[in-house]
């Protein structure tokens, strides 16, 4: 990704000239645009009511394709739990993710560009979903590769977007562009972190017996005795039966048209985001890439903030495949996941769009530092809870804790790499997707083979570290902003 400042300032004084008599930017015809470069049609002006109608385009394209792909990843450990074949699933999946964020996020954009690509990128979600319709290992894993070889396309493609509207949004009012960023990111996750609301519910109704009382296991039940920190994959319990197949193969249809109703919207309503490149050809692509990638690891900020990334992606997966399985499930049923997971939505969404104003009146710091308190108290609470049908609520009020932690982790942690590596996003945004899914795929290899109180234990390991080396960086980058207000004033 080229400089978003240097993209910025081309495309506007080359790109465009400026018409007083109303007062906007005017395209010239002239210059190499990112998207269509072998198309005549000209760039649309990007007006704060286009920015804005755009953003809610990729919001809800986003919603539509996660509404699916979320909920399906939280009952991938119960419904496909046969030789853990879910969890491993989701493990392809990330590691696929890893080698797809190496070599062809820039090559597809500069190819396809950002609408196009995150169109063809949610299309590769589709055969994944309908592969559980029958999930066995000749479906799931094939389609799990395909969708972690386009998931790392689509999420670049959103970051390049909603970032670069961003900073042309930051250039139409008297806001910085911290807060901007930050805000369009806010407001994006606050749509994202709602799927687990709407995914959630769908799957509660469809998956719910007709009588749920027969399903209800007496806490007594000497297999209760294994939910929660002891829980592990040999531990069998009435409450995992997988539901009948009608219940499942409807959910399924309802996901797959969802995800497809979401590349349809963005292709249909998302403007393309052309721009001017003076050196296209220098963009970073596959070998160079990864030998930036791998450069940019010199950078002692990124060496330190590689745990708390890392973290962002153990969290993930431990919350979807391990706290929905030994804590959920285990002790309510698996119908029962999706109506806990939906106060996780809630808060989740919630936060993630007061994000924004939150860093704006508090600063960045004290967000962190109350997020990894929230879940270090609750990874030390599921140590030594013993879940079971009559507590429910705790359920619920642990599920919304980790809501609000997840919620700052994914905005917070995805704004702060675009603050603090502005001027080599490329490789940073490259290495925030590498260490997250090293993370997601660490969590979902060792899944079937760890106990739940060692996984616990590995996540307080990683939260610690990710946090230290987090309160680090904001102190050198204050001590430095010091230093230098210093000199300047010598």
């Amino acid at each position: 990704m080229a400089d978003m400042n240097q993209v910025n300032n081309g495309y506007k004084n080359d790109s465009y000239i400026m018409d007083e008599s109303e007062m906007r930017w005017k395209p010239q015809n002239k210059g190499v645009l990112c998207e269509n470069t072998h198309s005549e049609q000209l760039p649309v002006p990007m007006t704060k009511q286009r920015i804005i109608k755009n953003l809610i385009v990729v919001c809800c394209g986003f919603l539509f394709l996660f509404t699916t792909f979320q909920a399906l990843a939280n009952l991938q450990s119960t419904l496909n739990s046969e030789d853990g074949i879910g969890v491993v699933s989701q493990s392809v999946i990330y590691g696929a993710l890893i080698v797809s964020s190496l070599f062809l996020p820039a090559i597809v954009i500069k190819k396809l560009g950002c609408k196009r690509t995150m169109v063809l990128a949610m299309l590769c979600y589709t055969p994944y979903i309908a592969a559980n319709f029958y999930p066995h290992w000749g479906t799931l894993i094939p389609s799990a590769l395909i969708l972690g070889l386009g998931a790392a396309p689509l999420w670049s493609a959103k970051c390049t977007y909603l970032n670069e509207i961003g900073f042309r949004y930051t250039e139409m009012v008297k806001e910085t562009e911290d807060t901007i960023i930050v805000r369009f990111f806010g407001i994006f996750f606050m749509f994202f972190q709602s799927t687990q609301i709407w995914g959630n519910l769908i799957s509660y109704f469809v998956l719910r017996p007709e009588n749920e009382t027969m399903y209800l296991v007496n806490d007594s039940d000497a297999s209760l005795a294994f939910c929660g920190s002891d829980f592990c994959n040999q531990v069998e319990s009435p409450n995992l039966v997988r539901p009948e197949d009608t219940k499942v193969y409807m959910l399924i249809g309802i996901y797959l048209a969802s995800a497809v109703c979401g590349a349809i919207l963005i292709g249909l309503f998302l403007d393309p985001l052309k721009r001017e490149f003076q050196e296209f050809d220098e963009k970073l692509t596959g070998v160079r890439l990864l030998l930036a990638t791998l450069k940019h690891l010199r950078n002692p900020y990124q060496i330190v903030i590689i745990p708390l990334t890392i973290y962002s992606g153990l969290e993930q997966a431990f919350f979807l495949s391990d706290y929905t399985k030994a804590f959920i499930a285990c002790s309510w049923g698996i119908h029962r996941i999706g109506f806990v997971l939906i106060c996780f939505g809630v808060v989740n969404a919630v936060v993630s769009l007061l994000s924004g104003p939150l860093v704006k009146l508090v600063s960045r710091l004290p967000i962190f530092v109350t997020a990894a308190l929230a879940n270090l108290g609750i990874t030390i609470t599921l140590l030594y809870w013993k879940p079971n049908s009559s507590q429910t609520t705790v359920l619920l009020a642990l599920a919304g804790i980790w809501g609000f932690s997840d919620a700052v982790w994914q905005t917070q942690i995805n704004a702060f790499y675009g603050i603090l590596f502005k001027k080599n996003e490329e490789a940073a945004f490259s290495n925030y997707r590498l260490w997250e899914s090293i993370g997601f795929s660490m969590a979902f290899a060792y899944s079937n083979y760890l106990c739940v109180n060692v996984k616990i234990y590995i996540l307080i390991g990683f939260l610690v570290l990710g946090i230290t080396g987090y309160v680090a960086i904001e102190f050198f980058k204050k001590r430095c902003t010091k230093a230098m207000i210093s000199l300047y004033h010598d």
